[in-house]
């Protein structure tokens, strides 16, 4: 038996909207099981599934009463018949009772997709499969430092957006221009960090890391290769001075004081990334004393303090890299040294690998076949005899640094470790020292020391052949790998060391 339906739905708005909303929900439905009983597809998949596909089931249920509007009003007019305010519905006239039992069936059942599609698309939205992958090309350097980050069982929302409605509409409307800048290839290369559009740390990161719950001081052994034949080793042991002797002690001392709830610590910054700060001011909320200190080599001229942002520092003016850290070659290298990923057995292998990595490539894959083609030839025509006995060794150099390359530097988006300062010490950019340098002084003659012991003390240093060891509670002073005799007492590390060589 054939279907009545009323007149002013026969015609073809109304049958494109009704045959784009059919295919849509049939295609959901199919695609949903598909990534559910079978476990294929992606980031791409829940896009088309949550996103894509219900909005033109939407548009082809808003094109079905449109039709039928204009069908309707055209048929009056034609008959002659005045426009009525409101259209009629008679459940007497069977065709309006079809009409009326499609619509509420149809609306039950759109409103239960809605609600069940709403809910995953959130959460779609909300992945880091989705956040990572769905822009691959633009978000992967993001995506692989996160996932070799000490975050990396951290949701991205969860520190990009935190709890509540003001900050999760405020990402989406966000996101809209970055939906724009990625279509129409206007993003930055590299991606700038949004500082000032970061939600303060303390609705974020004190969510897990909460002043009463930081800890006492920290032991951190490194190990360093000098860049000579031997890639002779070179270790530091040191206590981090992140709090005080005791844990029971809290937050009075030690690196962390800086966000102890019984003071203030403020300032401005003259730049974007936050690395030139003139101007200091420490308030103790328990007495009420406040002292601002100056850069005395870099003061603020007259006036200009009124035209800046006075800050208050909370944890990422230091931790400004938690998740997304490309690290220098220096260290990556050192590191991959150690784990044995790049053989040491390799002659001048820290040596070479700094000079590769100083190069700058348009593409990952320009670089992997530098890589490759500068250590065969240097080897081939330095050292022939670890070359043609041993290439083996050659090759497991090869591939250990083409993997910590593409851990670290991002040719097409231009991103390596001088794109992004990282304010966790002070060796390849200022960090520390933007404040801790003896250079900002109050009108009190008072100073923001760089007295090293403050922060660390050296416990262990040297070739291990030759192993300086303080004992307990004592400290060693810093004795450089090469001898720059007392320079490095007056220079900033930053002078000499770029993140390659030295």
């Amino acid at each position: 038996m054939k279907l009545k339906l009323p007149d002013s739905s026969y015609n073809w708005t109304t049958l494109i909207g009704a045959t784009i909303a059919i295919i849509s929900l049939f295609m959901i439905i199919f695609l949903f099981a598909i990534s559910f009983f079978f476990e294929q597809g992606g980031s791409y998949l829940g896009l088309i599934i949550y996103i894509v596909l219900p909005s033109f089931m939407i548009l082809g249920l808003i094109l079905i009463p449109i039709g039928m509007y204009y069908k309707s009003k055209k048929n009056k007019i034609s008959k002659g018949e005045a426009d009525r305010a409101l259209p009629r519905i008679d459940l007497n006239d069977i065709k309006h009772r079809n009409a009326f039992m499609i619509f509420t069936v149809g609306t039950v059942v759109l409103l239960f997709i809605s609600a069940v599609g709403s809910y995953e698309a959130f959460h779609y939205s909300e992945s880091v499969e989705f956040c990572g992958t769905t822009c691959h090309a633009v978000m992967k350097p993001e995506f692989v430092a996160y996932q070799n980050s000490p975050h990396a069982k951290v949701a991205c929302v969860a520190c990009h957006v935190g709890s509540g409605a003001d900050w999760f509409v405020k990402a989406k409307l966000s996101g809209l221009y970055q939906v724009y800048a990625v279509l129409a290839d206007v993003y930055p290369r590299p991606i700038e960090t949004p500082i000032k559009n970061l939600r303060p740390a303390r609705e974020t990161c004190e969510q897990c890391h909460w002043p009463e719950k930081f800890y006492s001081k920290k032991l951190k052994m490194q190990r360093h290769y000098l860049n000579d034949e031997t890639s002779s080793e070179w270790d530091i042991g040191m206590v981090i001075k992140i709090g005080p002797d005791f844990g029971a002690l809290g937050l009075s001392e030690g690196i962390h004081w800086h966000i102890n709830p019984d003071v203030k610590v403020e300032y401005v910054s003259t730049d974007e990334k936050r690395q030139n700060i003139p101007w200091v001011r420490y308030t103790n909320l328990k007495t009420g004393k406040v002292t601002v200190y100056e850069n005395q080599e870099e003061p603020l001229e007259k006036g200009m303090l009124d035209s800046l942002e006075v800050r208050t520092m909370d944890c990422m003016d230091c931790h400004n890299r938690p998740s997304h850290q490309y690290y220098p070659p220096a260290f990556f290298v050192n590191n991959a040294i150690t784990a044995g990923n790049i053989p040491r057995e390799l002659p001048e292998i820290k040596s070479l690998a700094m000079t590769i990595l100083g190069e700058d490539f348009e593409t990952e894959k320009e670089a992997m076949e530098y890589i490759k083609t500068e250590m065969n030839n240097f080897y081939e025509e330095n050292y022939p005899e670890v070359f043609e006995n041993n290439y083996k060794l050659v090759q497991k150099g090869i591939t250990g640094l083409q993997n910590e390359f593409n851990k670290n530097i991002f040719p097409e988006m231009k991103v390596k470790w001088s794109a992004y300062p990282n304010n966790i010490g002070h060796v390849e950019f200022d960090g520390c020292f933007r404040c801790h340098f003896d250079n900002h002084v109050s009108e009190d003659n008072l100073v923001i020391s760089k007295d090293c012991n403050k922060c660390h003390t050296i416990s262990l240093q040297g070739n291990p052949s030759a192993l300086e060891v303080a004992s307990i509670n004592q400290t060693l002073e810093f004795k450089h790998p090469v001898d720059i005799e007392d320079a490095w007492k007056d220079t900033k590390c930053i002078e000499c060391h770029t993140g390659l060589n030295p």
